[in-house]
């Protein structure tokens, strides 16, 4: 299943929550394709690709939806995740509630310096020495890096390490699989999903700024 597919069903399902919140119980694939901007036969395209049916009269049964995308997103088991470096970026994230009603739970937080992270709640936040042990007893596969530069890599290598195989990096750095690396366990299959908050911005203002040109 392709990445685009995954952040599909990923906001089907959020919408599908919102509708149920509503009282709702069945829903078509014209609502589901208005709400996210994507036509209706791309949203039955999606749900008929992973056996997931409906009727042309009746529609989608909400529940039947909800129950279908969470087996298939793993949501029906509390996914784990740790975070690599707790400045402001990861304290924010660990104090973020939403996590745990997605079925995402934050079980730590590491820094070079714990002892100067000043977020104090219910997730520990460790030295950088205790993270492969940490992750290897619990079998973390997912992590979460917000590190300065020149930290990036290094981090990035002792999480590989450690057993991580799917990384979110809020860094200032593109981090890359290399396959020819000796870091790398080439058995295993590594997903890095680069996140420069600085590049999406300027992404957003060159499309504001095009739109306002089409309009001066």
């Amino acid at each position: 299943m392709n990445r685009e597919v995954v952040l599909r069903l990923s906001k089907y399902r959020r919408l599908l929550q919102k509708f149920k919140i509503l009282g709702l119980e069945r829903v078509f694939s014209n609502n589901l394709g208005d709400a996210l901007g994507v036509t209706p036969a791309l949203v039955r395209k999606d749900f008929s690709n992973l056996k997931i049916t409906g009727n042309k009269r009746g529609g989608y049964i909400i529940d039947e939806l909800i129950t279908s995308i969470d087996l298939i997103l793993g949501k029906h088991n509390l996914r784990e995740v740790v975070i690599v470096g707790c400045g402001k970026i990861g304290a924010a994230l660990m104090q973020y509630k939403g996590l745990e009603r997605d079925g995402i739970k934050i079980v730590a937080g590491f820094d070079l310096k714990p002892e100067k992270v000043f977020y104090k709640g219910e997730i520990p936040v460790l030295g950088l020495d205790d993270l492969e042990n940490f992750i290897k007893k619990k079998q973390i596969k997912v992590g979460v890096i917000s590190v300065p530069e020149l930290a990036a890599t290094a981090v990035f290598e002792k999480m590989i390490n450690a057993g991580i195989i799917g990384f979110l990096n809020f860094s200032p750095v593109e981090l890359k699989y290399n396959k020819d690396s000796q870091i790398f366990d080439n058995n295993n299959s590594y997903f890095i999903n680069n996140i420069n908050l600085s590049v999406e911005i300027e992404n957003l203002f060159y499309y504001v700024n095009s739109k306002t040109d089409e309009f001066s």
